[in-house]
Parts: structure tokens; C-alpha cells; sequence
């Protein structure tokens, strides 16, 4: 198994049933719910639904999700967590998303957490391709993105009907021979 990765600061790995009760605080969070696909009133039910649906924390397969937690290494205090996507009709390709906890952001926690994640697909999976989408209205998680080498590559004009209202979705993408590109 892959997991446990580790950071200066973090450990990442797969959600835990020891992680529910920390993982529903932050996502009924209005602030942090505001972007993202489910709302104020995820339930611990919710949370153990998606922890049990996560095949023993295993790599996704293809069309999957992968929930991982991401942890204060000294303190195993659950900060946020990352999702890890396998795409289901293009080989060595993942989509990634992230999300804090309200007190872990503005720390550079996402970005060393992401950063983590990617390494680990580019180089442990040999992915060709990783992707990621934002809300246009969400500029920190785009501003990250960039940060970590992706390239927008896409708008979708209020494509995307969402908690009521047509929203605008961000595309990002970074190939392997880019990352590559950039670390020399």
C-alpha cells in the first residue's frame, strides 16, 4: 500500500472511521461547504458512507474516488483532506480536489499537502495527466493550483447547476513532461 505519505508536517492517507466526527465538523462549515458538492448538513452518516465505499483505502479504480486525510504529523489532528480520482476512460490520468478545515487555512498546508499527492501520481503511478476544477468564484484554490505548476485550460460558462444557480467551473491541468520541465 502507498499510504501513509509524509511531509515535513503532514501525514496523508487514506480517511479513517477515526477521522468522521472532524471530517463532518469542517465540511458543515458554510465557508468551506460553499464551493464544494455537498452542503451544511453533511451528516456523520454521510461520512461513514463515504469512508465505507473507499475499497480497504486502496488506489481507486478506474471511475473512483479515493478519500484521503490529511493529518498534523506530530498531532494526527485531521486538517483537511485530498480526493484522488481515477479517470475511467483515459489511462494514467487523475483528477484531484482538496479541501481544509477553516483553522488549517492560509498556513501553506494545502499547497504541501497537494504537493505530496502529486509527486506520488507522477512518480509512483506514472500518471500522464492530472486534473482539477474550481468554481470560478473560488480564487484561492485557482491561485493554488497555478502555484503548483497547473495550466488553466478550460472555462465552462455557467455550465455547471449548482446549489441553485448556474455556476462558471475553472479547468486545470498539468502533463507529467510539464511538471518534469519545470523541476529542471
Amino acid at each position: 500500500m502507498p499510504f501513509p505519505l509524509e511531509t515535513d508536517r503532514l501525514t496523508i492517507a487514506p480517511l479513517a472511521h477515526t477521522h468522521a466526527e472532524a471530517f463532518v465538523a469542517y465540511r458543515r462549515d458554510p465557508e468551506v461547504a460553499r464551493y464544494q458538492s455537498w452542503g451544511t448538513d453533511y451528516s456523520l452518516d454521510d461520512a461513514t458512507r463515504l469512508i465505507d465505499g473507499q475499497h480497504d483505502g486502496r488506489l481507486p479504480m478506474p471511475g473512483h474516488w479515493l478519500q484521503l486525510a490529511v493529518q498534523d504529523r506530530r498531532s494526527a489532528e485531521l486538517l483537511g483532506d485530498l480526493a484522488l480520482h481515477r479517470s475511467p476512460d483515459q489511462p494514467d490520468t487523475f483528477e484531484i480536489g482538496m479541501t481544509l478545515a477553516p483553522a488549517a487555512q492560509h498556513r501553506g498546508i494545502a499547497f504541501e499537502a497537494v504537493e505530496a499527492l502529486l509527486e506520488f501520481v507522477f512518480e509512483q503511478e506514472h500518471a500522464h495527466r492530472v486534473t482539477a476544477f474550481c468554481d470560478s468564484r473560488n480564487a484561492p484554490v485557482a491561485r493554488l493550483l497555478t502555484r503548483l505548476g497547473f495550466r488553466h485550460e478550460s472555462t465552462a460558462v455557467e455550465a455547471d447547476w449548482f446549489k441553485d444557480e448556474w455556476t462558471t467551473l475553472e479547468g486545470y491541468a498539468l502533463l507529467a513532461r510539464e511538471r518534469e520541465a519545470a523541476a529542471l
